[in-house]
């Protein structure tokens, strides 16, 4: 922490400290990497991927085991929703879909492990390495950094153009573009309102994420700031709370992902 008694002040600060790094240039500044989010990211993503190639390779078209019969629920749920709303292949889309709703999902749910848990055994760590544990700085919520939330959601961005060419041809693309909802005579005002439509689309997702995690992660850093006595039912009802939220806004990321793509990709 700042001091061996931090101010209220100074605890919250400490929470919201990422663990970055500067690099070598100088032309990349010391806030550029957040090393806490890409670390917690990988490993994230490395859980999902072992668990579900684990449950794979091992599937049994008997009675499944739970862990099977769980995957293949999250497998359904996805599907009939990229089928309910995209119309065309689903080769890429349903895995792409599948892939945001778990990672998203593994992303939120570290919002409830503790608030202080992880920065202690961390400050411990970096400590014995001969540093500062007073400077040890580490956050575990990715969907809390806006930097993550907005590389995926610029990551659909692009996406979203593949698909219109992929669905339209690049002639249809620029007409939709160009003449789409007024016509050919307001070409400027077609030009405005798509520009602004598509730029919101990578924004709206990126920072709804953000901003319903932050939010969570702060009021969870507030509670830690009570008595511990006075701790337990605050944090138990927002836990519960929360839990809803870890689980909506990973379906909502998933869902507009599904919708924005099928846009794109059908005709109009």
């Amino acid at each position: 922490m700042a001091s061996a008694s931090p101010t209220p002040a100074e605890y919250v600060t400490h929470h919201l400290q990422h663990l970055t790094y500067a690099g070598d240039s100088s032309f990349i500044s010391a806030s550029a990497w957040h090393v806490d989010t890409l670390i917690i990211s990988t490993l994230l993503g490395l859980i999902f991927l072992t668990v579900f190639r684990i449950v794979a390779v091992r599937a049994t078209a008997g009675v499944p085991g739970k862990l099977q019969n769980f995957v293949e629920m999250i497998i359904e749920f996805v599907d009939n929703s990229v089928k309910s709303s995209f119309h065309g292949s689903r080769a890429f889309v349903a895995p792409l879909a599948l892939t945001i709703f778990v990672w998203v999902f593994l992303w939120n749910s570290m919002d409830l492990i503790p608030v202080d848990l992880v920065p202690k055994l961390w400050a411990l760590a970096y400590g014995a390495a001969g540093h500062d544990a007073h400077h040890a700085y580490i956050r575990i919520v990715p969907s809390a950094d806006m930097s993550a939330t907005f590389a995926l959601s610029i990551s659909v961005f692009i996406l979203i153009f593949v698909y219109s060419f992929k669905g339209k041809g690049a002639g249809g693309f620029a007409k939709e573009f160009l003449f789409h909802p007024f016509g050919p005579y307001l070409l400027p005002a077609n030009v405005l309102l798509n520009t602004v439509e598509y730029l919101a689309r990578p924004m709206s997702l990126a920072l709804r994420l953000f901003g319903n995690l932050y939010a969570g992660e702060l009021i969870f850093i507030l509670i830690a700031l009570l008595p511990w006595w006075a701790q337990v039912i605050p944090g138990l009802g927002w836990m519960i709370f929360h839990i809803l939220v870890v689980t909506l806004q990973a379906f909502i990321f998933m869902t507009l992902t599904i919708v924005y793509l099928s846009m794109a990709y059908e005709h109009h």
